[in-house]
């Protein structure tokens, strides 16, 4: 008799468990270094998901060394993973090369993508009274590029195709730190990348006067990247326009994610997107029309929303 008492009596804490967890989903945010743009987005992001669900989506942000991380993790994160990474790292994790040459490909395999968010920027910042006017003027001259970022490894990438390879200081510091040093005269400038107006240059206009090199048609060929300008006036006291790279920039999950919460958690970002434009400007930019830059296909209950909406999906997405 004793059993047959205990037995219902666990059974109901059972049902209140299971109740209790479908409460609220819970969900982590793997996105970028706090000082970034992108960090910034992210909460944005979680709060505006989380009122348009009533809670019933609780997003935690985690902080991130850069996009690699992000996408390197998948190969260890269980439950709701979400993380923010340029299209082209999924392509090269899932077909091992560069720095994933020695991960296995499969690790890789159940990436799914969400939505899109503003794009990267390449923004390379120096002293106004520094009499760097081009990239060839920062010949003798030191660039703090941070470390382990996207931002890092293009500034790299662009002082050795433009033929400044060994002619520049490259500092490897922190990019926390980079206005404080542009304006103490410790370096003559830095490079960032996160989408426009990025906090750190904001910062940096506001301090001391500034200048944001321009790149010319043969240089921006030579990235391999797409051009953006950037209108005069969006920094202080920057009155031309800059044309400079960009580069797309997704939400990704993982097929851990049930359908339903990424449908909510794709629906739920794209009826918030009104409210994100007040926040930021950055966000008017994003349409569904930016979906064409994904590679991995959509997570079911993103794409679920998209044929809602009637949404124009590349057919490699589905």
């Amino acid at each position: 008799m004793k059993i047959l008492n205990v037995l219902p009596v666990v059974a109901l804490c059972s049902l209140a468990l299971n109740l209790s967890a479908s409460d609220d989903v819970r969900i982590t945010y793997k996105s970028a270094k706090s000082t970034s743009s992108y960090y910034q987005m992210a909460v944005q992001v979680g709060e505006n998901i989380s009122r348009n669900t009533n809670k019933d989506l609780q997003i935690t942000i985690e902080e991130s060394q850069g996009s690699v991380q992000n996408v390197k993790e998948v190969r260890k994160r269980k439950g709701n993973y979400v993380f923010t990474t340029p299209p082209v790292l999924i392509r090269l994790a899932q077909g091992q090369k560069a720095m994933f040459k020695k991960d296995k490909a499969d690790d890789y395999s159940k990436i799914r993508s969400l939505f899109p968010i503003p794009y990267l920027t390449m923004h390379m910042v120096v002293n106004a009274d520094s009499g760097i006017n081009t990239f060839a003027d920062l010949k003798g001259k030191s660039l703090l590029i941070g470390k382990g970022s996207f931002g890092a490894r293009e500034a790299k990438k662009y002082v050795k195709l433009f033929g400044l390879k060994g002619e520049v200081k490259l500092v490897g510091a922190e990019l926390s730190g980079a206005v404080a040093a542009l304006k103490n005269g410790q370096i003559d400038g830095f490079a960032t990348a996160g989408s426009y107006p990025a906090p750190n240059v904001i910062e940096a206009a506001a301090s001391t006067n500034i200048k944001i090199l321009s790149m010319n048609d043969e240089q921006i060929t030579k990235t391999k990247r797409d051009k953006l300008i950037i209108p005069a006036g969006t920094y202080s006291g920057i009155n031309e326009d800059i044309v400079t790279t960009t580069l797309p920039v997704g939400v990704y999950t993982t097929t851990n994610m049930s359908e339903e919460t990424a449908y909510k958690f794709t629906k739920a970002f794209w009826e918030s997107k009104s409210n994100l434009e007040k926040q930021s400007v950055w966000w008017k930019a994003i349409t569904p029309q930016n979906l064409a830059m994904f590679n991995a296909k959509l997570h079911k209950g993103a794409l679920k929303y998209y044929n809602e909406i009637n949404a124009n999906v590349p057919s490699k997405l589905k």
